[in-house]
């Protein structure tokens, strides 16, 4: 985020590494932790505290989608795509290590990591394993943008990334979703599961979570430069939009516990489950993908735009499939509430430990700086 998301140009590279990555963080970011957990906290007492609100909250959609979190997710998403540079588009689409090697960490080792740790960590449990595996084939175009803006990521790469894993979600879902719940269980002797979703669904997700927020992005860009100039549109107008991005967030986790807080402390046994298969999916794909990154020679922006975006995922689509095809009291519903749960605070972590580690990178120079 712009003036929230700011490291020091000063940091010394010589300083230890915490020290480093705290004294680059603004003071809203740097108590970012402290902001999730009084989100999840609040989240979790008004659905307890009020009578009646997850009910309400839930009536408030339209089909699957709900409201309240399709307008946090776009007012987080807005202003990330409002600091991309379209202009650069071109150095980011003509990087074949970068498009090729996202394209296989998220749609051939993403969803099969997922299948293996659905089997290996739930073979006993069924329906939470068929929600895993449906959340493993939703990679993520939505919050992975403020992951990555946190982080010091690549912008331009990541709405590269995030418009192609769109069009692969639309057209690849249901086919691998088909693939690992039927085809491959087949073939290795495992028990199958049916999965019925229309490639229109998931288009209309695509179009809402990312279409709307890249268009408004976009006009920002192109209308302010062009009425006030790149140099008041960056140091004027993104600052004063940039924290929107922060509120979005917290918005969204909060509507999130207190629509499905109530499950999660009821269930706590079966939680502990499906979150143990997802924090070692979340670390093996980010680990994995930060460190191929590097030896590809992507440099430190990029490697980590591709490594958020290939541990991301897009829980508002796998429990809405879950939903959908399920019933929202079904196993698989459970699982998909859980996933954004444990992703939010693990990925939150993984900012903090991307931050750390642009030193593999810039050993010797000054720490790369955020515009």
């Amino acid at each position: 985020m712009s003036s929230s998301t700011s490291p020091a140009s000063s940091a010394s590279p010589t300083a230890a590494p915490a020290q480093g990555v705290i004294a680059g963080l603004s003071t809203l970011d740097r108590f970012l932790p402290v902001w999730i957990i009084a989100a999840m906290a609040a989240g979790l007492l008004l659905g307890r505290l009020v009578p009646g609100l997850n009910t309400a909250l839930e009536a408030v959609k339209v089909g699957e989608i709900s409201l309240p979190i399709a307008l946090g997710l776009l007012l987080m998403m807005y202003p990330v795509l409002a600091k991309v540079r379209y202009d650069r588009l071109g150095t980011v689409t003509g990087d074949r290590r970068l498009l090729l090697s996202s394209l296989v960490l998220n749609w051939v080792l993403g969803p099969a990591v997922m299948f293996a740790l659905a089997w290996v960590f739930l073979p006993d449990l069924p329906e939470y394993r068929t929600g895993l595996i449906i959340v493993g084939l939703a990679r993520c175009i939505a919050m992975v943008l403020i992951w990555n803006d946190l982080a010091c990521g690549d912008r331009e790469a990541a709405a590269v990334l995030v418009a192609l894993n769109s069009v692969f979600q639309v057209v690849a879902f249901g086919a691998l979703g088909w693939f690992y719940l039927q085809v491959l269980p087949g073939w290795l002797g495992l028990a199958q599961s049916a999965l019925q979703v229309s490639a229109w669904d998931i288009a209309q997700y695509v179009l809402i979570f990312l279409g709307i927020p890249l268009a408004a992005g976009y006009a920002s860009r192109k209308l302010g430069e062009r009425a006030r100039g790149r140099d008041w549109y960056e140091s004027r107008f993104l600052p004063r939009v940039g924290p929107l991005a922060l509120y979005g967030l917290l918005f969204t986790i909060v509507i999130l516990f207190a629509l499905q807080g109530g499950t999660i402390t009821s269930q706590p046994g079966d939680v502990a489950r499906i979150a143990l298969p997802l924090l070692v999916y979340f670390a093996l794909m980010w680990g994995g993908s930060f460190l191929a990154g590097k030896l590809i020679g992507l440099g430190y922006e990029r490697s980590t735009t591709l490594a958020f975006t290939a541990a991301g995922n897009n829980f508002e689509l796998a429990i809405a499939v879950a939903v959908g095809v399920f019933g929202v009291t079904s196993g698989q519903a459970l699982t998909g509430v859980v996933g954004p749960l444990i992703e939010v605070p693990v990925l939150v972590a993984l900012v903090y430990v991307s931050l750390a580690g642009r030193r593999l990178f810039h050993p010797t120079t000054e720490e790369p700086t955020r515009a």
